[in-house]
């Protein structure tokens, strides 16, 4: 079971779009509203680990096509949620965000992100923990994941509401905004670019 903990902690403590989009979201909008979309992330990662549970995800990654599409609406929709925080603090009126990114938002992001499928199958399928039942083992490692998950985003969380409490100048809480959102960008850049490789 400490081998599951570890690579699981690892997994999910590398930068991805969720733990992204939370800084980013603490950082562009406060505690209160990257709570909210903290709770939207988790009900998706769990809606995902319940597709790779059944076998749903695995029939519908089977095909190079959806993947393919499912890794494009994630890459615009990463860059929807980027521009979103880049652009929080903007006195531009055409491009202010007025609402911050909630529920919704997150479990869209979670349907659509990759990393949320791979992890989930690497964890659940893989990394056998020698249960005689698998629902045991099912319900065990849901209960590790989710208790390494929860407190990882919201060190994240944190870490984006530390950056906001700075008081920072307009200009300096701007360029944390755009440089959050450039991040975000940066794993869609990658994950496209896996994409071509593959």
């Amino acid at each position: 079971m400490t081998a599951f903990a570890v690579a699981f902690f690892f997994l999910i403590l590398s930068p991805g779009p969720g733990v992204l989009s939370t800084a980013g979201v603490g950082s562009a909008f406060g505690y209160q509203p990257g709570a909210r979309y903290v709770f939207g992330l988790f009900l998706g990662t769990n809606f995902v680990a319940f597709g790779v549970i059944t076998g749903v995800a695995a029939v519908i990654l089977a095909s190079p096509t959806i993947r393919t599409v499912l890794l494009i609406l994630s890459a615009l929709y990463l860059l929807y949620l980027a521009a979103k925080v880049a652009f929080s603090g903007s006195k531009i009126a055409f491009i202010k965000a007025d609402r911050a990114p909630g529920i919704r938002d997150a479990l869209l992001l979670q349907a659509l992100n990759p990393k949320a499928y791979v992890v989930n199958t690497a964890m659940i399928a893989g990394f056998p923990l020698g249960f005689e039942s698998y629902w045991s083992e099912i319900a065990i490692k849901l209960l590790i994941m989710n208790a390494i998950w929860v407190p990882l985003h919201f060190l994240w969380l944190w870490f984006g509401v530390e950056l906001r409490r700075l008081d920072l100048a307009p200009k300096m809480q701007r360029m944390i905004n755009y440089a959050m959102a450039a991040a975000m960008v940066v794993v869609v850049l990658l994950a496209l670019a896996s994409l071509r490789g593959g």
